[in-house]
């Protein structure tokens, strides 16, 4: 339980320390697919209220296929310690759809690889002392990724009960412009910016197919850009179900 609430607090400081940013990265999806038939959803959210529904489809033992579809609406303070009349309301909507490899390897291993496109919107309208500014601008992405999990005996004892455990990794690097971006309805110049997602996620099964989810990482921009930077939480918390996969461990 000690690693749940650490994981927790991390997901919250990193939260309220954040600066605005017109991009809300949804969690990256590791379906973690075995064979062909195999079925992986799921939905997760955080303390941003940054909510996402995901899935994925093995489409051969070999090639899968996945989506997903992220929603945001937030209005609150513009920061921790400050006015509640100061008030920053944040819309965004986004989506992705790839195409992977993945391959089940040694001690039920499981290696995938994605590419994909995503597209979306973000707005935000900040108000200081009673003086309001509107943020607008459409979002493309076009990204890669590596998903990487293996098997472990670890079980979690609590509740009068065995929790089996699961950890794994994955990597997306994405490349994202702020097309059509405006400023209280003005034209202002178009951004684009590198990111890089490197996250870890645990996985409890809780009954059957269906696990509790925690997903820990950092969101690293390699280029300095004002609208669109890394400062949003990856943090994420949900429930996923794998059904028509093979036995063991992912």
């Amino acid at each position: 339980m000690t690693v749940v609430l650490r994981l927790v607090l991390l997901g919250v400081l990193i939260t309220v320390s954040s600066c605005s940013s017109l991009y809300f990265p949804p969690p990256p999806q590791a379906p973690l697919l075995t064979q062909k038939g195999e079925f992986s959803g799921g939905i997760h959210t955080n303390v941003s209220q940054n909510t996402a529904l995901q899935g994925a489809y093995a489409l051969s033992d070999h090639i899968g296929v996945q989506g997903s579809a992220s929603f945001l609406r937030s209005d609150k303070k513009q920061s921790f310690f400050g006015s509640k009349k100061d008030r920053k309301y944040e819309e965004h909507d986004f989506g992705e759809l790839g195409l992977g490899y993945f391959t089940r390897m040694r001690d039920q291993r499981v290696l995938e690889f994605y590419g994909g496109y995503g597209f979306g919107h973000g707005k935000r309208t900040e108000t200081t002392e009673g003086v309001s500014q509107t943020f607008n601008g459409r979002l493309e992405k076009f990204y890669v990724q590596a998903n990487f999990s293996k098997k472990e005996s670890k079980t979690w004892h609590f509740f009068d009960r065995d929790w089996p455990v699961s950890y794994g990794m994955a990597l997306r690097a994405s490349y994202l412009q702020l097309h059509d971006f405006t400023i209280d309805g003005k034209p202002q110049p178009t951004e684009d910016n590198v990111f890089l997602e490197p996250i870890s996620f645990t996985r409890i099964t809780v009954l059957g197919p269906i696990q509790f989810q925690m997903i820990s990482g950092s969101n690293f921009g390699l280029r300095h850009r004002k609208y669109l930077k890394a400062a949003n939480s990856v943090f994420q918390l949900g429930i996923i179900v794998n059904l028509g996969g093979q036995e063991g461990r992912r």
